[in-house]
């Protein structure tokens, strides 16, 4: 069972958060896009308040997982956005279900990762998700990296205790692996990039995405680093609504 929040009406937009994390990451965009759309954020299996998983977490079973879900709420199209290995989340999706979205918006995302640091990164996760005292400190380490405030870090780091170790550590495990790159020419749909400036360590994998994919849009957050919903929440949410009301009006 899937744990789901929906906030607002309107346009759907469906919001995908990376390993360990959940959908409390996305609080700022729950509070404040939902005056406009139709906000739907939940947590991947064996992540927060979602069931333990029995299968082995893969993007096929997310992306299945969030066709369901679009079925369930009766949802026949919406925007999908991913942040960091949620936009990879969100990229086999779109490769997958390509007429049940308008659009993508990958915020700090990748399609594959491919680069010594990022995969060490990675590595280290999967390994420290493997025991329970060391995954402890890798929950209060993402939490805190990704908080604007001691409050959002409680928040976080409340909902990430209550992911399940084996989930979590096949989805950083997913990530490890993945690579749509070849594949981003098969997505039409218009795709919106956000990426902080500070976040050299994803530089490239910003031009592999905007290379690769026919129709889309990049915005660069001057000053910002990777962890943009928390700590450059008001311009992303800015940024998302003007852009999702030029395609709508396209």
């Amino acid at each position: 069972m899937l744990h789901v929040q929906t906030f607002g009406e309107g346009i759907p937009i469906i919001f995908i958060h990376p390993p360990l994390l959940t959908n409390a990451n996305f609080r700022y965009q729950q509070i404040d896009l939902s005056d406009d759309y139709w906000i739907i954020t939940f947590d991947i299996r064996g992540h927060g308040k979602s069931a333990h998983s029995d299968a082995s977490i893969t993007y096929t079973l997310i992306v299945e997982d969030i066709h369901q879900l679009m079925d369930k709420l009766d949802i026949k199209r919406a925007f999908v956005c991913g942040y960091s290995t949620g936009g990879s989340v969100a990229l086999e999706a779109l490769l997958t279900h390509p007429n049940r979205f308008y659009g993508g918006i990958l915020i700090s995302a990748m399609s594959e990762a491919t680069d010594v640091k990022l995969r060490s990164r990675i590595r280290l996760a999967i390994g420290l998700s493997r025991w329970q005292p060391l995954l402890h400190l890798l929950r209060w380490a993402i939490s805190w990296g990704n908080a604007d405030s001691k409050l959002t870090f409680k928040q976080l780091l409340r909902q990430a205790k209550q992911g399940h170790r084996d989930n979590i550590h096949q989805y950083y495990q997913c990530s490890l692996n993945y690579n749509c790159t070849e594949q981003l020419r098969h997505i039409t749909a218009p795709i919106l990039l956000l990426y902080g400036e500070k976040d050299t360590d994803f530089s490239s994998y910003r031009h592999k995405l905007q290379q690769g994919l026919p129709n889309c849009k990049l915005v660069i957050f001057q000053e910002e680093q990777h962890q943009l919903p928390t700590k450059a929440a008001g311009e992303v949410n800015k940024t998302i609504r003007k852009w999702v009301e030029q395609v709508i009006r396209s």
